[in-house]
């Protein structure tokens, strides 16, 4: 492995021959052939009747990297929501805000809280704009940058209008990560583990948000202690962005470059194997190279040589996977949770918890109970499959929403009603639409289209998202906290037909035999 060549992007200058070496491409042993729309159905039968993919060989040593320096996207990504909720407490005092512009608005308060929501649905469309171009690796680097800028503007923000660009800025961070973290981490974890591996960095959003809590009760009592929150994060981000510069491209990506005529396709084939095989650790070269031609017979389908266009996103096996992905994030939005997440230490004072103190360390025993359930979602997700998890799940929100409804509309005086819907909402969100949502998205978009299609994914997450933490106080004075419960109910019924009949099970899976199956 040590002979190979450092891998090297795929550059523009060399279209023509690329294009014309694809053409000549042939099956032969472990080769790669062209298809035409006659025989296109026959010739992926056996991909699609073939015994479950064969166990790809990997050093778990080697496997480690890939998927933390991409997980730490998420990791600051859910830092940044528990550091908030305790940073617009300390903001707001008059003792320990450290500004003379403490006293904010309702409205300054909310460009606080959602600025890196903006942000990020800036990110999500940027992305949809350069991930092809720039690849999975790179993109997660520009998304270190911009979470470091955002960090230090909002820590040493001289006055509210600077601070919410920092705000702007750090969302953005959090739209590039968290959509390029999935593809990567999806494109390069071996098939057996790809589940546990993508469920993991659902549960680095979780320990993010409870070191979030945790900075938020260490300096919520501090004079300018939210500047301490957020600038806490800073190391993180830089660690992010070293390991990124460290880790290969993904194979995949390399290999539909070439595909497209962005690159010499025997030298990219190559850089590809050398890639693949450092991602794997121990794999024998010979079965790595198996792998890559795999991966390129299903590139070498009609039409793969072409740039993805918008309009394709929403035609033929992409719209199928459009549905799976958007309908998951929409639904995973639209059941109340950014609510709860956005606004945990406010929502826990105006429950009896006075104390600054108090809410923050309500937040982090919640954070704690969310870590351990996706703790356990990640355990077994590529044992028991995604549709088992998000089925029961789904299941038990639906149970906790209309059990938080009867609490507000007829049972005002059993609060232990409340505490348990309260905790089987929040475990079972974590078991089901947490880590699957994530998962299935980075998992059934066909290649050529994965940058933009879970560009689109991600940007209906956010804005689903906005959607909730925007219309969630208005319409709970307009109909009433018990009412708004039972809507949300409803919207889980809804997202649990949606579940059992549309969302397929892609467990065990390789992404070219999730690719052919749609």
């Amino acid at each position: 492995m040590a002979s190979h060549p450092p891998p090297a992007e795929p550059s523009s200058d060399s279209n023509k021959q690329g294009q014309s070496e694809q053409e000549e491409i042939h099956v032969s042993s472990g080769g790669v052939q062209a298809y035409t729309d006659d025989d296109d159905c026959e010739s992926r039968r056996p991909l699609l009747l073939r015994a479950p993919a064969s166990v790809e060989c990997y050093s778990v040593s080697a496997a480690v990297f890939p998927f933390f320096f991409p997980a730490l996207g998420g990791l600051l990504y859910g830092y940044d929501i528990g550091a908030t909720s305790g940073a617009t407490i300390s903001l707001k005092s008059s003792t320990f805000s450290g500004t003379t512009w403490y006293n904010l608005s309702s409205v300054q308060t909310g460009l606080v809280v959602s600025g890196s929501l903006y942000g990020a649905l800036i990110g999500s469309v940027l992305a949809y704009t350069i991930a092809d171009f720039l690849g999975r690796r790179k993109e997660l680097i520009l998304a270190s940058i911009s979470y470091l800028i955002g960090v230090l503007t909002t820590a040493v923000a001289p006055n509210f209008a600077i601070m919410v660009v920092g705000r702007f800025l750090y969302g953005i961070g959090i739209g590039l990560a968290m959509h390029a973290a999935p593809m990567y981490i999806a494109e390069t974890a071996p098939s057996q583990i790809r589940g546990m591996l993508i469920s993991l960095k659902e549960f680095f959003i979780v320990l993010g948000m409870l070191l979030g809590y945790i900075a938020g009760n260490l300096y919520v009592e501090v004079v300018c202690g939210w500047r301490y929150m957020y600038a806490s994060s800073t190391p993180l981000c830089l660690i992010m962005g070293a390991g990124m510069c460290w880790l290969p491209s993904s194979p995949r990506w390399l290999l539909l470059c070439a595909i497209q005529g962005k690159g010499n396709l025997p030298e990219t084939k190559e850089n590809a194997t050398w890639c693949l095989c450092r991602l794997r650790g121990q794999a024998s070269p010979d079965l790595v190279s198996e792998q890559i031609d795999l991966i390129l017979e299903e590139l070498s389908y009609v039409d793969q040589e072409k740039q993805a266009s918008f309009g394709e996103i929403f035609q033929g096996k992409c719209l199928k996977a459009m549905i799976i992905g958007c309908g998951l994030v929409f639904f995973q939005q639209v059941t109340g949770q950014p609510s709860v997440l956005y606004y945990a230490a406010t929502i826990f004072q105006s429950a009896g918890f006075s104390g600054a103190s108090d809410a923050t360390r309500v937040s982090i025993l919640l954070g704690l109970l969310k870590l351990i359930m996706t703790g356990v979602a990640v355990l077994v997700v590529d044992r028991l499959g995604r549709r088992p998890l998000l089925i029961g799940g789904v299941s038990g929100i639906t149970v906790a929403l209309f059990l938080l409804s009867s609490y507000y509309t007829l049972l005002k005086d059993a609060s232990y009603v409340a505490v348990i819907a309260l905790l089987l909402y929040v475990g079972c969100y974590q078991l089901s639409f947490g880590p699957i949502g994530w998962l299935m998205i980075s998992e059934v978009f066909p290649l050529r289209l994965r940058g933009r299609g879970l560009g689109v994914a991600v940007l209906v997450n956010f804005a689903s998202n906005a959607l909730v933490t925007f219309a969630f106080s208005p319409l709970e004075d307009l109909i009433g906290t018990g009412v708004l419960f039972s809507g949300f109910g409803v919207i889980a019924v809804a997202s649990l037909v949606f579940v059992f009949w549309i969302v397929p099970e892609t467990k065990g899976l390789t992404l070219e035999e999730i690719e052919a199956s749609l």
